[in-house]
């Protein structure tokens, strides 16, 4: 009786542990997509995409190093968001890999309150001006690197008592906006510096989360959106947006 009920409990803890064991989710294009548990940054033109998805179940989260935390840890499935911030998530976890397959291409531009065409003007001519002079080529270089880590360069200021120019972004989008100590930093605040000397004023760092940056703009609180946003019909409805200075896209981040 002794043997019979030894074997029996061991039959029972093996279906016990069979029972516990979970079910490996492989996402290997986006029709795996169907049905998932997807994050994304709020507000983002990744969030519009998933949503497309069918049967998905959106978790929006405020950052896109959020949702890789959570992808890590097993609470989604997957991620769509733009690509560089993806491959910056990636080389942070060696638990998450990107899918070669690619959501659509879009235009980051900055965005500005409508019927602001001064500022409009002065912010285009600085991004034609940075793209003929070499200082994009040089800012793209420094924060996206084919080799390496980023260099931050040094734009100095050359209007410190002049009026300021406020800039609003959401710091955990690398390699555009990111905090680097206490200091936001990035692409757009490089560039950003450029557009402030070229308009003789002092520019001025806001940020808050992705989805409030529009009312903020709107509000007054801000001056212009520099943020690695994406140009869509809808957003054109309340903001203007410069000529377009990054062509971006969006991809599915995974568990290897």
């Amino acid at each position: 009786m002794k043997k019979i009920a030894v074997a029996v409990l061991a039959a029972v803890a093996l279906m016990a542990t069979g029972c516990a064991k979970k079910t490996t989710v492989v996402i290997n294009n986006a029709d795996d997509l169907v049905g998932k548990k997807v994050g994304v940054q709020a507000g983002t033109t990744g969030e519009i995409y998933a949503s497309d998805i069918e049967d998905v179940k959106i978790s929006s989260f405020k950052s896109g190093i959020d949702a890789g935390l959570a992808l890590s840890a097993g609470t989604i499935d997957a991620i769509v968001l733009d690509e560089l911030p993806a491959k910056e998530i990636v080389k942070r976890s060696p638990k998450l890999k990107i899918l070669d397959q690619e959501f659509s291409l879009e235009d980051y531009a900055i965005a500005v309150r409508k019927g602001e065409p001064e500022l409009l003007n002065s912010i285009n001519a600085s991004i034609r001006k940075m793209k003929t002079d070499g200082t994009y080529d040089m800012l793209q270089k420094a924060f996206m690197p084919a080799e390496g880590e980023i260099v931050i360069p040094v734009i100095k200021e050359t209007a410190p008592d002049g009026n300021i120019l406020k800039m609003g972004t959401e710091a955990s989008f690398p390699p555009f906006e990111y905090t680097e100590g206490t200091k936001v930093v990035g692409f757009d605040v490089s560039q950003s510096q450029v557009i402030a000397n070229d308009a003789g004023r002092k520019l001025q760092v806001v940020a808050m989360a992705f989805d409030s940056l529009i009312a903020a703009l709107q509000s007054g609180a801000v001056d212009f959106i520099a943020a690695g946003m994406t140009v869509t019909e809808e957003r054109m409805l309340e903001v203007d947006f410069s000529e377009p200075y990054y062509q971006s896209k969006q991809v599915i981040i995974v568990r290897k």
